[in-house]
């Protein structure tokens, strides 16, 4: 049990010499409602062509595990690498990175979107389904067949560095793109969609971005950046269109680089150096935010604390001072952060200063982890502290949508023995014949000790957040549980208690 464990956690600390005083902080500093992703590439990942169907069933069940057991509460998990497809689609071909071969499908025959979303909810966290939107190769090896769409109409595509990359000054493209992201709701259960930090390519010094033919045909005079940033701006507003349309409760995320523009570019930048999005990337994000196109941002701040192009300690404060309209969570490079000394605090690594500065700052309300292997690998203790510091209370993802409205509570909460066992069991409220915002998807659980506080808001009480109607707890007499549900804009019900006698 939570508790159990964090009594478990204190005395490990004692013994490592560090002090209960601080071991205790750091779990009151836990916050109950926390975005607690981690990115599952499949790009570059050749592990999943050595594997049978149920092998590779395993290892998702295996990545998911361990990341639930590191605390995380969302998989990010990329569906769609290469304009090719980890899933069943009519629209493009399967990946390569699945089978070894672009447009081979799997057999015998699986999903591995839909199977990743239902281990996914069975064990309460949330799906995103991460779309790169315009890289279609991405090595100049990569040989397209004649069938492909970017042969057959070459006009909307250019060559850059080696990859062939959707042109996005092509409405075309961008209708395309959108009916990819609409298949996706259409069929699949998922909550959030999700696009990485890869617009117009990154420059390569010496090579002009190709895509003259496009300007003369549709820049209409306007400054070349100034186009390329209203190309990419229609394509965000589309895709937010798109998902409101369909799926209003669905989160619409991006992940753009850590930087939006430098200082020495734009009074209102960060005092950074490096490569931009505004100017580079052609993605004005500021933009995308003020105009709610977005419901998510998670810039990547992959850096260290005090790198000098881009120092990740100012990087955060200028992020919660200057995104208003999104809910703003950190991109965090796990192995960066984990292989770096802490000066400030004699730490061997950088979590302890990241993790509290993204939980000091107030419209900072979460992290991601880059990237999801390295802590179900471990990576130099990631996962350890996770597990028993930093995320090691169940927390709920943040609400969003309107907060005013709750979602219908449970009925009929009963306990159940079964031998030495003890459950609790409980109905579920009914939801409406067509899915809706306020339907119910799962439930969380707390457990209190006799003459404890019964604060719903104190994450150490949370021993469950599931999808099931009946969850294992303590068989020991005397304590209260409460149970609580929550809706697809994570709103949470009102609690109904129970006492075991």
């Amino acid at each position: 049990m939570k508790k159990n464990f964090t009594l478990l956690y204190l005395l490990l600390t004692f013994f490592a010499a560090s002090s209960a005083i601080c071991g205790a902080y750091a779990q009151s500093a836990n916050p109950k409602r926390e975005f607690r992703g981690a990115w599952l590439h499949v790009i570059g990942q050749s592990q999943w062509q050595d594997k049978t169907t149920e092998q590779a069933k395993a290892y998702i069940r295996d990545q998911f595990d361990k990341l639930q057991n590191a605390g995380c509460n969302v998989v990010i998990f990329q569906v769609r690498p290469t304009a090719d497809a980890m899933y069943k689609s009519e629209l493009e071909p399967w990946t390569s990175w699945l089978t070894g071969k672009r447009g081979k499908a799997p057999s015998p025959m699986w999903d591995p979107m839909e199977y990743a979303i239902e281990e996914a909810h069975r064990r309460g966290m949330e799906f995103h389904a991460w779309l790169n939107p315009y890289r279609v190769t991405s090595t100049a090896k990569e040989v397209l067949p004649a069938s492909h769409m970017s042969n057959k109409h070459p006009e909307r595509f250019f060559r850059y560095n080696g990859q062939v990359l959707f042109d996005p000054a092509y409405q075309e493209n961008r209708d395309f793109i959108c009916e990819v992201i609409g298949d996706i709701l259409d069929r699949y259960d998922v909550d959030g969609i999700h696009i990485d930090d890869y617009f117009y390519p990154y420059p390569v010094k010496g090579k002009p971005i190709p895509d003259d033919k496009s300007y003369a045909r549709f820049g209409k005079g306007m400054n070349r950046g100034d186009w390329r940033r209203h190309n990419v701006d229609l394509l965000i507003e589309q895709i937010h269109t798109t998902i409101k349309d369909k799926k209003p409760w669905v989160r619409f995320g991006v992940s753009p680089f850590g930087i939006w523009r430098n200082k020495t570019s734009d009074r209102r930048g960060s005092e950074s150096s490096g490569l931009q999005n505004y100017d580079d990337l052609y993605a004005d994000v500021l933009l995308w935010d003020r105009n709610g196109w977005v419901d998510y941002l998670v810039p990547q701040l992959y850096w260290n604390l005090d790198t000098k192009a881009a120092p990740s300690r100012k990087l955060v404060q200028w992020w919660n001072d200057n995104v208003h309209n999104s809910d703003l969570y950190i991109g965090q490079d796990v192995q960066r952060t984990m292989s770096v000394p802490d000066p400030g605090n004699k730490d061997r690594n950088e979590l302890d200063t990241k993790v509290r500065m993204t939980r000091r700052l107030p419209n900072v309300k979460g992290n991601v982890w880059w990237h999801g292997y390295w802590v179900t690998g471990n990576y130099k203790g990631a996962a350890d502290s996770l597990a028993m510091k930093y995320q090691s209370t169940i927390a709920l993802p943040p609400a969003y949508g309107d907060t005013g409205k709750r979602p219908r509570g449970v009925t009929d909460l009963k306990i159940e023995r079964d031998g030495k066992d003890t459950y609790l069991v409980w109905k579920a409220p009914r939801n409406g014949h067509t899915a809706d915002e306020r339907d119910v998807v799962k439930y969380v659980v707390y457990e209190f000790f006799p003459g404890e506080t019964q604060d719903l808001d104190d994450p150490q009480a949370i021993v469950a957040m599931t999808p099931m109607t009946r969850v294992k707890v303590d068989p020991e007499r005397g304590l209260t549980f409460a149970i609580t549900a929550l809706d697809r804009m994570n709103r949470e019900s009102e609690p109904i208690f129970i006492y075991n006698k």
